[in-house]
């Protein structure tokens, strides 16, 4: 049997729904949401095998513009290395608009790569009306590329999509098992569980001004005991993230623990610590122990 097998980017400015897009596509919740921008920090990949056909998709941070700082610095090289290689890449924007940002990252895609426009959130155009127009101003700005429309939160012409990729994929063996659906290790999803609810329950300072570390992850028969550390940037954030008498810091614990027995299928025991590391996000080594290159 020919098989087909690539790798997709999926590049945009933040918040335009590619982890959304990702985890809808793989259906299992390998990347991490929120209706902050800028909550990705490193890049996932997600796969799917459909018969013949596998799709590996590659969730990136999206291209931050506004600030500067180590830490973006390699958020934005980490996009552009995430370029190399790859088959086809999907430029995701916000149907009904096209945004200064929007052309900026698709400058970045290479002319080489196989290119696809997707017009996320369509449900919330008021139709074809609205929509024609659109895509008429879009194909002239992408030069003829295809568009989809489609929805990644309610799943609308997802697997339009999918076809659309699925031809334009090199005819080649499979490089993942046909059931894997990440190639990220269980250490990363925990701490990026954990990260989620930063960002899902704090203001806007505190999650872009933490990381998680998983210091201890252990099996004991069929259950994970997983110790997590928050480190924050400053010692007055600790008492905002643990909250009074702990229980802000319990509730994001306990909400994590439950998206990762979900996801592992499997019992989990999490313990999570706040600590203040002052400066984390400028300095080469901590960046480095966090998992970003400077």
């Amino acid at each position: 049997m020919t098989t087909r097998c690539g790798t997709i980017v999926i590049i945009g400015k933040p918040n335009v729904g590619k982890s959304t897009l990702l985890n809808r596509i793989v259906g299992s919740k390998v990347s991490i949401t929120s209706n902050k921008p800028q909550t990705t920090r490193h890049p996932v990949r997600g796969i799917r095998t459909d018969g013949d056909v596998q799709f590996i998709f590659v969730d990136t941070p999206g291209f931050q513009e506004r600030h500067g700082g180590s830490l973006n610095r390699a958020l934005n090289r980490s996009v552009s290395r995430s370029l190399d290689g790859v088959d086809i890449a999907l430029l995701v924007i916000i149907a009904g608009t096209i945004a200064p940002e929007d052309i900026r990252a698709f400058e970045e895609i290479p002319d080489t790569i196989d290119r696809i426009i997707v017009a996320n959130k369509s449900d919330r155009i008021h139709g074809p009306s609205e929509m024609l127009p659109f895509l008429q101003r879009a194909n002239t700005q992408f030069g003829g590329l295809p568009i989809v429309p489609i929805s990644a939160q309610g799943g609308r012409n997802v697997d339009e999509l999918l076809a659309v990729i699925a031809k334009r994929l090199p005819e080649q063996a499979f490089m993942y098992e046909a059931d894997d659906v990440t190639d990220r290790d269980e250490r990363f999803l925990a701490a990026e569980a954990i990260r989620e609810k930063l960002f899902r329950t704090l203001g806007d300072e505190i999650p872009y001004a933490s990381v998680v570390a998983i210091e201890s992850f252990q099996m004991e028969g069929t259950m994970r005991r997983i110790h997590a550390v928050i480190y924050v940037d400053r010692e007055s954030h600790k008492g905002i993230i643990v909250g009074a008498g702990g229980g802000k810091l319990k509730k994001m614990a306990s909400d994590a623990r439950r998206d990762l027995e979900k996801l592992f299928s499997g019992k989990v025991h999490l313990e999570v610590w706040v600590k203040a590391r002052h400066g984390w996000a400028e300095n080469p080594n901590d960046l480095r122990r966090f998992g970003f290159e400077e």
